[in-house]
């Protein structure tokens, strides 16, 4: 294709007219443009390297179907930009092995649909602080780099594309910053998008990554990445890598198609994850490894391995918290290995695994809470010596064996449910221990509890049902039982055991040393022991005796008969219907929901929260889950102290205070304030945070304070977020509902709303601004209080008041002024 014209359309020459002029050269049309002229580059192939150093604008043929623009000179970078320049419509291609085709550099230029094909460097770089703006633009160099953004660069990057990289697809570094938006990078040589160094970061949403011989989204030494409903499949290595120090957020993004790790953690890396898939992955969906590397996933679903390794990896001292996510369709969920190595599991499905869903090994811990594991092999392994953790609330269905406890591993079961194991719901051997309490197993091929090899597990208040061989088998001189049961419906078994003569050291599957029962003279199974959801028998919390409980219906017909509130009142029924059902299946011997009973309440003040706190924890006192019911209310002035140590100390008190029954505390964002620098709140919450675990059945928290500062609080501890069960809003009360309020404390008080009076309130209501301090309910009682006042101030001036007049309220008692 031959050079053609350049047109150059000069715009400052005169206010009335604009001049042109046509040049034969881009290089010559630059020299004679001024800021702000449009140069206009007719079709044709120009052997020229390009510097921009105005704020000219650069376009190829206002027609594309006349031809393209090719800028391809012989060597060097074929353009340059260093001004608020506008670029577009231009193919720009490179030879130089040693040089960028593109350079950006210290401006702020727009560029947008250039096609940039290339054998150079790097199709396009950015660097020397610039922050372009890139729309549609292409690049296609199977030499280099595609895109290098460096030197404390930036920039918006949108829409664009890397069709073929021979390194990486998109490289960030030397503290650079860009944000890429609907991007794709494919059939790259090296990482698809790259991140390395102090300072470097990226933001990027909607994009894809796919088609890679190498990593697909590789973040080191320091640098920060931001990706937000992004896709990185089809990579012959990792699909996400983390590195030194490496800190990356995933959050409603896609990995599958991986054939190796879909991520790997290395090096003090930390990974959330939030809302994300992870599926089809070879080696495993989350790996993890060294001291200080951790990975926060909520919300997130890891499914269909194809390989033969664990879907969750952690290792060599790093920890992983799941909070209500999936793993499934895989052949082993989670493996925890290495001293100091930790995993934190809550509310989530571990489903389909063909081997072990749970595996603790090498001085590993582990703790489940709420956790339902279904259709594995084992449950969960805990293998050897140092290896423990807690599992506590989980259901295992349909399993080979639910847990299994090997050489010397020490773990704590507490209200676990082991439902139709093909063999023993909880099997010990080899030194193994391990403490049991409150756990159900039921519909059992094998034993319920088999403890062999003189194991010196204990288990406590434990129950069998429906076992084939027997509820329990145990060793000689083994296990510990207390107050366990069972229902004594599986055929006897004749080798078993005589009990030994110790009343502490129970055996066999006739429950050595608990009485043998016909089913006909069974207990009940609203007579075993105090389970989970039952709580303790009444009066034995600490910090004094148990009050008598009223009865539940009692108690919620004082929530029913609270003024407005209709959706609180239908959030608090629902849960204490799960609560109630979940009681009921459990004594039926069925299989329960977990509930979780903490929450949040958000509102102005003065909407009733702390009433309905109360009223909360006297029904569940009344359904036997908390053993007071009482409340103990709290703010920050009550939890954090003045000096180290002493916070920690407040929130104890505070806490054992309300063993229980319910601790509210009122604006818990305070714990928490925005420029908390090195507050004390902290300690507070984490001190908080330790002890709902520890005593997870003794005491029901509930948060409370303004909507908008409880979502920040909430958002920016997720600790303390994924300890509560739901967020319930208080509304604020209508006029006519604070004007319900105000006749409730006149009929209280024996005193009536005059002709008028009403109207006039609903009125004065409506009027009042509802800002931060309005009060609600408070100032419907001020306001009722002011009233009366006025009203004494009238008829103390009559000689002689009749009934009426001392019983009316008058629309003239109402306060000129609105009282807050």
């Amino acid at each position: 294709m031959a050079q053609g014209l350049v047109q150059v359309t000069h715009t400052s020459s005169s206010r009335w007219r604009r001049r042109t002029g046509d040049y034969a050269t881009i290089s010559a049309a630059l020299l004679a443009a001024g800021d702000g002229d449009v140069l206009t580059v007719s079709p044709g192939t120009y052997r020229e390297n390009l510097v921009i150093e105005r704020a000219v604008t650069l376009r190829g043929p206002e027609r594309p179907d006349g031809g393209s623009v090719r800028l391809a000179p012989a060597d060097g970078v074929a353009l340059t930009v260093r001004a608020a320049a506008v670029v577009r419509d231009l193919q720009i291609e490179g030879q130089d092995a040693a040089a960028p085709a593109l350079l950006v550099e210290d401006c702020v230029a727009e560029l947008s649909g250039l096609r940039v094909v290339t054998r150079s460097a790097s199709g396009i770089e950015v660097r020397s602080g610039a922050r372009p703006t890139l729309r549609r633009c292409t690049v296609d160099n199977p030499a280099g780099v595609g895109i290098g953004v460096g030197g404390g660069a930036g920039g918006l990057f949108e829409e664009c594309e890397v069709v073929a990289a021979g390194q990486s697809g998109i490289a960030v570094h030397e503290g650079a910053h860009p944000r890429l938006e609907r991007c794709r990078v494919h059939h790259a040589s090296g990482a698809g998008l790259s991140l390395s160094g102090e300072g470097s970061a990226v933001d990027a949403v909607g994009c894809e990554v796919y088609e890679i011989k190498g990593a697909g989204v590789r973040v080191a030494s320091r640098a920060v990445g931001n990706l937000t409903e992004c896709r990185v499949h089809r990579t012959s290595a990792d699909g996400v890598t983390l590195d030194t120090d490496a800190v990356l957020t995933l959050a409603d993004c896609e990995i599958h198609d991986i054939p190796e790790n879909a991520v790997d953690l290395r090096s003090r890396s930390v990974l959330t994850l939030t809302r994300s898939t992870v599926r089809r992955f070879g080696r495993n969906g989350l790996s993890v490894w060294d001291p200080g590397t951790r990975v926060d996933a909520n919300g997130c679903e890891i499914q269909e391995s194809t390989g033969d390794y664990p879907a969750v990896w952690v290792s060599d001292g790093a920890s992983a918290l799941l909070d209500s996510c999936r793993v499934h369709d895989v052949p082993d969920a989670l493996f925890v290995l290495d001293r100091g190595s930790r995993a934190d599991v809550l509310d989530s499905d571990l489903a389909q695994v063909r081997n072990t869903a749970v595996s603790v090994s090498d001085g590993g811990t582990v703790q489940l809470d709420d956790c339902r594991i279904r259709e594995a092999a084992t449950g969960a392994w805990f293998r050897d010596h140092g290896s423990g953790g807690t599992l506590a609330n989980c259901t295992i269905d349909a399993a080979g064996t639910g847990v299994i406890v090997t050489k010397g591993a020490d773990p704590e079961v507490d209200r676990c449910t082991v439902t139709d194991p093909a063999e023993a719901g909880f099997y010990v051997s080899a030194e193994g221990r391990g403490t049991f309490s409150n756990c159900r197993v039921t519909g059992s091929g094998g034993y319920g509890f088999h403890v062999i090899d003189g194991c010196r597990t204990t288990l406590r208040r434990c129950r069998t049902e429906r076992c084939a061989r027997g509820g329990y088998e145990f060793a000689d001189g083994g296990p510990v039982a207390e107050d366990c049961t069972s229902d004594r419906s599986s055929a006897p078994v004749t080798s078993e055991p005589e009990p030994p003569a110790s009343p502490a050291v129970r055996t066999a599957g006739l429950l050595g040393g608990i009485p043998q029962q016909s089913a006909a003279t069974a207990p009940p199974a609203a007579a075993a022991p105090a389970s989970a959801a039952g709580g303790a028998s009444s009066g034995e919390a600490s910090g004094g005796p148990a009050m008598e409980a009223r009865p539940a219906k009692e108690v919620l017909g004082e929530l029913d008969a609270l003024v407005g509130l209709e959706s609180v009142k239908r959030e608090v029924r629902a849960l204490i219907d799960m609560i109630e059902v979940g009681r009921r299946r459990r004594e039926a011997g069925l299989k329960a929901a977990s509930a979780r009973r903490h929450l949040v309440f958000t509102g102005s003040p003065g909407t009733g929260k702390t009433t309905v706190a109360r009223l909360y924890g006297e029904i569940l006192h009344s359904l036997g889950v908390l053993e007071r019911g009482h409340l103990v209310e709290v703010s920050r002035v009550d939890l954090v102290g003045e000096h180290i140590g002493s916070t920690a100390i407040r929130t104890q008190e505070a806490f054992d205070r309300a063993r229980g029954g319910v601790l509210f505390i009122d604006e818990a964002y305070a714990l928490s304030p925005e420029d908390s620098g090195r507050d004390f709140g902290r300690e507070a919450i984490d001190t908080l945070v330790k002890l709902m675990e520890d005593h997870r059945d003794e005491v029901v928290v509930i948060v409370a304070g303004y909507t908008a500062e409880m979502k920040r609080f909430l958002e920016t501890n997720p600790g303390v977020a994924s300890r509560f069960s739901r967020t319930i809003t208080f509304g604020d009360y209508t006029p006519g509902e604070l004007l319900r309020i105000v006749g409730q404390q006149a009929e209280e008080h024996e005193y009536q709303l005059a002709e008028g009076t009403a109207d006039a309130l609903l009125k004065y209501f409506a009027g009042l601004p509802k800002g931060p301090t309005f009060g609600n309910g408070r100032t419907a009682r001020q306001t009722f209080e002011a009233m009366v006042e006025r009203h004494a101030g009238r008829v103390a001036q009559l000689d002689d008041p009749d009934t009426d007049d001392l019983t009316l309220l008058h629309p003239e008692d109402l306060p000129r002024e609105p009282r807050h």
